[in-house]
């Protein structure tokens, strides 16, 4: 199977996954399977891609024309492979851990759930084999539609705002503003291709570039930009795998993704350095950033802190993007695969005290560590990577998003990204902290012998939990080789300012 072959292959297993998870929902360990079969067999789809871009290739499909310039196609290169492997390898532990939570928590519609998810990350592949604009921006409408449901899952009045609030910023931010700015795109270049060095120098004039960049940086509402991110803490009222998707696996990371992938090969990073058109980008992210920090030190709510906290470290990967510098694309696409690893994490560990102890607020978690030890070990360690400390991984991702900044002569940037680790420990390592050391509140709702039975999570939780904090750590000692990788990312020296 050549590699053209595999790249379909690799978008149409989760796509048909669906047919076959709805003709087995009545039975529900073997709907379950072929969950879990389908995530393996498209990550190992993925992974002779991945092999196959490392040793040079660049595998390529056209589908059809839709009209001149405007093509249904795919085309892989470094940074849209290494959203591919990140979404299709967390999907493998996140299908373990949706059955382990929606089993313990007794959640209706299973059925439903498993569908929408395997659509939601055939449409996160597809944005990232994305050879163009125009396929890109179908495949994101799609991620955005699928996901609805997942949002709304509970049904409850909560979950239905929730969930119209997701949809109405995220759909209308698309339609007014990356609709506008494609077609944009499309009339000043003829094309939409994605291209080395980006395709707008010398078509597009550098007074309208920062316009440009501005439909771009608010149409793609998954990037999650300050002020379009409320659809975030919003949607936390689904079950907590939704919320692993939305933050770590696909949603958000479809968005940073998206900005990253613009300003490398549309606009491209010498353009932008050139023109200036990404300056009033680096402050905007930079007050997100720390903005979002502060709103999360004063949730209670242990899925909304986390929330706010997505939201600053999406920031990051902007930033980066805005640096108009290489280095900067490097720490932005390294943070990419860093903060997935960490935050998977964290939901999951959330998702793991509400099946074991039904608790959701941070003022409940008092003394629960000495019940779920292994739960809160993995929460402090995915913390700490989050944070940036080493030997974790967020540690290499923030560091090499330091170099950029001074790369592009932006000190004030570093104290930024300086602070906003500071507010990261005040607002994250408080919740291990008081889970391990303080002393348990009585539960007066159901008494003693109710807090006598907590204990971990079920196992299909606890694994995957593990493994994602291991990951943390043994994504630390092995940056080199990503490092390495994203180097081949094509930004050509000569348009670098």
């Amino acid at each position: 199977m050549n590699n053209a072959d595999l790249l379909l292959l690799a978008i149409a297993i989760p796509a048909l996954t669906p047919f076959l998870l709805a003709a087995c929902g009545k039975q529900p360990n073997l709907r379950d399977t072929v969950s879990v079969l389908a995530s393996i067999a498209t990550f190992a789809a993925v992974l002779p891609l991945l092999l196959a871009v490392i040793d040079g290739a660049r595998p390529a499909i056209s589908l059809i024309e839709v009209m001149p310039g405007l093509v249904l196609g795919f085309e892989i290169e470094p940074l849209g492979m290494l959203f591919a492997t990140v979404a299709s390898g967390l999907w493998i532990p996140t299908a373990l851990y949706s059955i382990g939570y929606m089993r313990g928590a007794h959640e209706k519609k299973q059925t439903r759930f498993a569908i929408c998810f395997a659509i939601a990350i055939a449409s996160a592949i597809g944005i990232a084999f994305s050879g163009n604009l125009f396929t890109l921006f179908i495949f994101y409408e799609v991620l955005t539609i699928s996901t609805y449901p997942l949002v709304a899952h509970k049904e409850t009045p909560e979950a239905k705002k929730g969930a119209r609030t997701y949809l109405a910023i995220l759909m209308t931010t698309s339609i007014l503003f990356l609709l506008v700015a494609l077609i944009w795109t499309w009339n000043i270049a003829g094309t939409t291709e994605f291209r080395a060095g980006g395709i707008l120098d010398g078509r597009l004039d550098p007074v309208y570039a920062p316009f440009l960049l501005a439909l771009f940086a608010f149409g793609i509402g998954k990037a999650a930009l300050m002020p379009f991110h409320r659809w975030l803490p919003a949607a936390m009222v689904a079950p907590t795998p939704v919320s692993a998707l939305l933050h770590a696996v696909a949603v958000v990371k479809a968005g940073v993704f998206t900005m990253l992938k613009v300003g490398t090969y549309i606009f491209g990073v010498g353009f932008l350095g050139k023109t200036g058109a990404s300056d009033w980008l680096v402050w905007l992210a930079a007050a997100s950033i720390l903005i979002a920090s502060i709103v999360a030190l004063t949730k209670d709510d242990l899925k909304a802190r986390l929330a706010y906290s997505t939201v600053s470290q999406l920031s990051y990967i902007t930033l980066g993007m805005a640096l108009a510098v290489q280095m900067g694309v490097i720490g932005g696409a390294m943070h990419i695969v860093t903060h997935a690893m960490g935050k998977i994490a964290l939901f999951m560990c959330a998702g793991a005290i509400y099946v074991a102890a039904h608790k959701t607020k941070i003022s409940q978690l008092d003394g629960l560590g000495r019940k779920m030890p292994v739960t809160f070990a993995c929460f402090t360690i995915a913390a700490l990577s989050i944070i940036g400390l080493p030997p974790f991984a967020g540690a290499w991702s923030k560091w090499y998003l330091m170099i950029a900044a001074a790369d592009a002569n932006q000190l004030i940037i570093i104290g930024v990204l300086m602070v906003s680790s500071l507010l990261n420990v005040a607002y994250l390592l408080p919740i291990p902290a008081r889970a391990f050391f303080l002393k348990p509140k009585e539960d007066k709702a159901h008494g003693d012998a109710a807090a006598s039975r907590i204990e971990e999570a079920p196992l299909l939780c606890l694994l995957p939990i593990c493994f994602a904090a291991l990951g943390c750590i043994v994504l630390f000692f092995t940056i080199g080789g990503l490092y390495e990788y994203l180097l081949s990312i094509p930004i050509r020296p000569e348009s670098l300012p």
